[in-house]
């Protein structure tokens, strides 16, 4: 699997795609923006699980982190760029996650996958506790791992939950 440069700048439901408990779908379309550890991990589990995945990146040693047996598509290029994002297939997405090192970055890159292109399943990472409650409010879904990581390193100490 060689990164591509942009132009301008029969399975069981076990292998269905779930977002806040609802099923999306089997074999559905994933855009991702940001191949770092998290990026590239949600990559190769969709990519093992027969979904259709194209992961963008800036950097395109990013993409040494997906498996050799990925067969998606590396798109270098950035997540806010709409032919970027058309050559990884955002017309035809299910599913968009914006998870690179920049919350300005994901909520801008969620907001055009949800309100350009109309992606019906958008999640993005957001670092800030603050911020994410901000854009949770205005209709982004979110995943906070300060909070997430908080919540669940007390929880351990008190004998989990």
């Amino acid at each position: 699997m060689r990164p591509v440069k942009c132009c301008s700048s029969g399975q069981d439901s076990s292998d269905a795609l779930f977002r806040r408990g609802h099923r999306i779908g089997i074999n559905v379309n994933v855009v991702i923006v940001g191949c770092g550890r998290v990026g590239a991990r949600i990559a190769a589990t969709l990519d093992q699980a027969g979904h259709r995945v194209s992961v963008v990146d800036s950097n395109p040693a990013a993409f040494r982190r997906l498996p050799q047996d990925f067969s998606g598509k590396a798109i270098v290029g950035t997540g806010i760029d709409e032919d970027v994002l058309k050559a990884a297939d955002i017309e035809e997405a299910d599913a968009f996650f914006a998870v690179t090192n920049g919350d300005n970055t994901n909520i801008m890159t969620a907001q055009v996958a949800q309100t350009i292109f109309e992606v019906q399943n958008v999640v993005a990472r957001i670092y800030d506790p603050v911020r994410e409650d901000t854009y949770r409010k205005m209709g982004i879904h979110t995943v906070c791992p300060t909070t997430t990581i908080a919540t669940l390193m007390i929880d351990e100490i008190q004998g989990g939950a």
